[in-house]
């Protein structure tokens, strides 16, 4: 049984998530290393440097180093996390990543904050929005962000403990915290928060609590959703995919460029196994401005009211 927090909700970045998770597993296991692009403070990682100083390295501002460096200790035995900014941890470190990590498949996790649109004023050179849409093309790497501060603690441990290539994305800003701490989680399986028979949403990261909100307003005009939370995009939840099709509606939310990310994943899934229409939510492959969060989110179309307004359209 899937237990959630009651609004109004305490509100968290999931940076933050990370920072707590990495510090407490660097103390369980002398193998966890974090691998700092300088920006330790941002990204939360400082708790970690100060609490296992032997396990905390900070290569400067060079993250193709970092990725080099990273994929040196996971040979040696030692689990690293490469710290940084999502925009940095994918589209500068893709070369790296694809030839020394992914291709002989080593055990180096990328976790990196600032993921999608929530740097907002920091402008579009900062918003990440292609960056999970770039690793899920690449073979080995597993892709993944948590709806909130209690599933990313979760999936970062989960990250942790098994073998290979991860990406791990988190928020910048605070997002509102939904799952009850004692929630568990699997990668690669997805979580229903809602169980409908007249149309499907599937969310994932920051995006989620917005789904969750618009299930509840399309519920209250007798409109039936079942609502899926993907953390993982890849691999995805092909049977959780599947037997959405058998609803035949599907709308998908999330924070990240409409093109090669969850809307995708899923259609992938949809045109080889069912007939179902999809409509998807996201950043309108468009780049970003600098503007508060919430106005960039209304810009692309990723509020509540368009979610519920698709949702209706498709019926």
């Amino acid at each position: 049984m899937i237990v959630l927090n009651k609004a109004p909700y305490e509100q968290k970045a999931t940076r933050e998530a990370f920072g707590d998770e990495i510090a407490e597993l660097g103390k369980e296991n002398k193998d966890i290393m974090v691998v700092d692009a300088d920006i330790g403070g941002s990204c939360k990682t400082t708790k970690f440097m100060n609490t296992v100083p032997k396990q905390h390295v900070n290569v400067g501002i060079a993250e193709q180093n970092a990725a080099g460096l990273a994929a040196g200790l996971s040979t040696t035995g030692k689990i690293p996390f490469i710290s940084t900014y999502a925009v940095f941890g994918s589209l500068r470190m893709a070369e790296q990543v694809r030839q020394e990590v992914c291709y002989p498949n080593l055990n180096v996790k990328i976790a990196c904050s600032h993921g999608g649109l929530t740097p907002a004023n920091d402008g579009g050179s900062h918003q990440a929005i292609e960056d999970m849409g770039v690793y899920r093309t690449i073979p080995n790497m597993r892709v993944i962000m948590g709806a909130d501060y209690n599933a990313t603690r979760k999936l970062v441990r989960q990250a942790a403990e098994i073998y290979g290539p991860v990406y791990l994305r988190f928020t910048r800003d605070k997002v509102p915290v939904i799952y009850d701490e004692n929630e568990e989680f699997e990668i690669g399986k997805a979580k229903q928060l809602k169980e409908g028979n007249d149309v499907v949403i599937i969310a994932n990261g920051d995006t989620v609590c917005l789904a969750l909100e618009a299930a509840e307003i399309l519920q209250s005009k007798g409109i039936s959703v079942k609502l899926l939370d993907m953390h993982t995009i890849k691999p995805i939840d092909r049977e959780a995919i599947i037997e959405c099709t058998k609803i035949g509606k599907i709308v998908t939310v999330e924070d990240h460029n409409i093109l090669n990310g969850l809307g995708s994943a899923v259609s992938d899934v949809v045109a080889e196994e069912g007939n179902t229409k999809v409509r998807r939510i996201g950043v309108q492959d468009r780049f970003g401005e600098s503007a508060p969060y919430e106005k960039l989110l209304e810009i692309n179309g990723i509020t509540v009211e368009n979610i519920v307004n698709t949702a209706e359209g498709l019926l």
